[in-house]
């Protein structure tokens, strides 16, 4: 007859004992991805991914701390409390990627308050669970070898759950359906505990059906998950999604607008070029680095993956080799295949003068190799300190010491109306490392006004600028006025940016708050 006697006074088995110590490993895994996701989901959405993933960490461990204090009002059915926190773990944590997704354009003004209520449930909910089982345990051991046993456990759990997600997980499953399965492993956690201990459980049947119902929505939406992801997407960039995927890297995404037939990239959500406009960027980018008399026999372009500022250069037919580094394989995969970006780049990307290589810009430049006539740096804005080292005095030293005398370098350089300290702390950081520098904008529907550096070494920039092929937009006047800036975007103050002291990604952070 099931013994009805509270758990904690009843001696644990071998065999519980060893299902209580591998939970809490797998409870603590679960943990560090949950956290992880909602700080990757900020980081996509809201950007500055040092300020979400301090925040989402430092919360989560108060969290962690209140829940463990609560604990100690818990009655002694240690068994229980355990599961039923389990299967909340399993719910809650296994839709708050879904949820991040569509609060934000739904309901963007809460936002913050659905994050940090996730963050500090889930929290809570995972500390409640280390007191539960260091008592549980106890009864096999003593207290401070249950406690030592709890804790070394849930780091190793840590670790693994810190390397399988960014590894595993969200190269192979993206976002919204880690969450899913990452539930389904605490709810199978919460299934296989019943199991062993439904003789200490009162309502075994009825914990059991709720166990069975949470397996049963989380296995549903995973098998769902593409369509569910695809929802969230939609309604995220209002477009058509026609491409999408998570990289090791970066999450793709490109889109149609089903009236307009617009198409537009999107890297970790933030936009990067509008079929639009697209080409009133990369004239700009392009065309003023490469009229200046000179070799230009070497092109290296530093971005750039989707081939766009690559078809520009292929007009210049004394262009002999152009490399191209983007970190992502994938990116330069479609912007060879994709059918949407063959079209936009005119099959850039498969030149027979073009050499893509799949590393990290900072890397390669710092490698010995050839020496580049023009250097087009075409990276994101510089959202986060990983992109930050790329608009660095360190970056751009290296890239000097890979440029020919007479070399020039151009750099795209964010808006110098809406981030107008980061357009200047880029001219700023590249007149540290070079002789001299030029700043010119141009007008882009999609963005405003866009801003771009150029740099050089033992030459002055010419005082006029002629452009020999085929254009859209730019011609020897417009270039000419796009080098005068309004009152409102004139120079200002504004310091070097290093890798040692990381000063452009606060700064963009804190223009767009402006």
């Amino acid at each position: 007859m099931p013994s009805t006697e509270p758990s904690g006074t009843i001696p644990l088995s071998k065999q519980q004992t060893s299902v209580l110590l591998i939970s809490i490993m797998i409870v603590a895994l679960c943990g560090i991805v949950y956290e992880l996701i909602i700080g990757t989901v900020s980081s996509y959405l809201l950007g500055n991914s040092v300020y979400q993933f301090s925040l989402t960490i430092g919360f989560f461990m108060f969290a962690m701390g209140a829940g463990s204090l609560i604990s100690k009002y818990f009655d002694d059915q240690y068994v229980r409390n355990f599961i039923l926190i389990e299967i909340a773990i399993a719910f809650i944590g296994g839709i708050c990627s879904i949820l991040l997704f569509m609060t934000f354009p739904f309901a963007r003004v809460l936002y913050e308050l659905v994050m940090y209520g996730l963050i500090f449930i889930i929290g809570a909910l995972v500390g409640m669970e280390i007191p539960i089982l260091a008592t549980l345990l106890a009864q096999k051991s003593e207290m401070k070898e249950s406690i030592a046993n709890v804790m070394s456990l849930d780091y190793v759990g840590a670790l693994i759950g810190s390397v399988t997600f960014p590894l595993l997980l969200l190269p192979s499953l993206g976002l919204v359906q880690s969450s899913f399965a990452i539930g389904l492993i605490n709810i199978f956690v919460a299934i296989v505990n019943v199991f062993i201990f439904k003789h200490q459980l009162k309502n075994y049947k009825v914990i059991l059906s709720g166990c069975f119902a949470i397996f049963a929505l989380l296995t549903l939406c995973i098998f769902y998950g593409t369509h569910i992801t695809r929802f969230a997407e939609k309604h995220l960039y209002f477009d058509h999604v026609i491409y999408s995927n998570q990289t090791p890297y970066q999450k793709l995404v490109v889109t149609r607008s089903s009236t307009t037939r617009e198409q537009r990239l999107y890297i970790d959500g933030h936009i990067q070029f509008s079929s639009r406009d697209e080409y009133r960027y990369h004239e700009n980018l392009v065309h003023p680095v490469l009229s200046i008399p000179g070799p230009r026999k070497n092109v290296l372009v530093l971005g750039g993956g989707d081939g766009l500022a690559v078809r520009e250069i292929l007009k210049y037919n004394d262009v002999e080799n152009i490399h191209l580094v983007d970190i992502d394989p994938e990116m330069i995969r479609i912007g060879k295949e994709l059918p949407i970006l063959k079209r936009l780049n005119q099959k850039s990307m498969s030149s027979d003068r073009l050499t893509a290589f799949s590393e990290d810009a900072f890397s390669f430049i710092n490698q010995p190799g050839i020496l580049y006539d023009r250097v087009i740096i075409d990276m994101p804005d510089p959202h986060n300190e990983a992109i930050n080292k790329l608009y660095s005095r360190e970056f751009y030293t290296m890239i000097k010491r890979r440029m020919t005398p007479d070399g020039v370098l151009v750099s795209q350089s964010s808006s110098p109306f809406f981030t107008k300290h980061v357009f200047w702390c880029i001219e700023n950081t590249l007149a540290e490392v070079f002789s001299s520098t030029l700043s010119y904008q141009t007008a882009l529907p999609s963005f405003g006004i866009w801003g771009f550096n150029m740099a050089r070494n033992n030459s002055d920039f010419p005082e006029t600028f002629t452009f020999d092929v085929p254009t859209k937009s730019i011609t020897d006047e417009t270039m000419m006025a796009s080098m005068v800036f309004s009152k409102d975007m004139q120079k200002v103050p504004s310091p070097v940016n290093s890798i040692m002291e990381p000063k452009l990604y606060h700064l963009y952070i804190e223009d767009l708050r402006r």
